[in-house]
């Protein structure tokens, strides 16, 4: 006899719906409540959403791939253009800003999908 708490929840789906934001089960319901704070209970299908905690992973895993994009292109920018340092910086500095703030609501929802598909209930 298979029981629900036996049968597989599906990594890939689960990802693609944190990152989306959305709920890890239904995939309908929004899994944030404001900018980061992950809601209690999905509205949609009611799945539990309360013990999931991401702490430091999405600005980890944020300022882990905005400084590898960023690096690359500032030696391509200074290299081939040599700008002044000013307009360098802000223009990167606006990039990384941008950057960071499209993907910690998106990694935080995908960190938040694993452990929901590992069945992790948080850590």
């Amino acid at each position: 006899m298979t029981t629900a708490t036996d049968i597989d929840r599906p990594m890939k789906p689960a990802l693609m719906r944190g990152w989306r934001r959305k709920c890890p089960n239904c995939g309908t319901g929004p899994l944030l409540k404001g900018y980061l704070k992950v809601r209690d209970t999905c509205p949609v299908c009611r799945q539990e959403l309360h013990h999931h905690r991401a702490d430091d992973g999405p600005a980890y895993l944020t300022i882990l791939i905005v400084g590898h994009l960023m690096a690359p292109i500032l030696h391509v920018a200074f290299v081939h253009w040599r700008p002044e340092p000013l307009i360098l910086f802000t223009v990167l500095a606006v990039g990384s800003v941008g950057l960071s703030l499209y993907l910690l609501p998106r990694l935080k929802g995908g960190i938040v999908a694993f452990q929901w598909a590992r069945r992790m209930h948080g850590f």
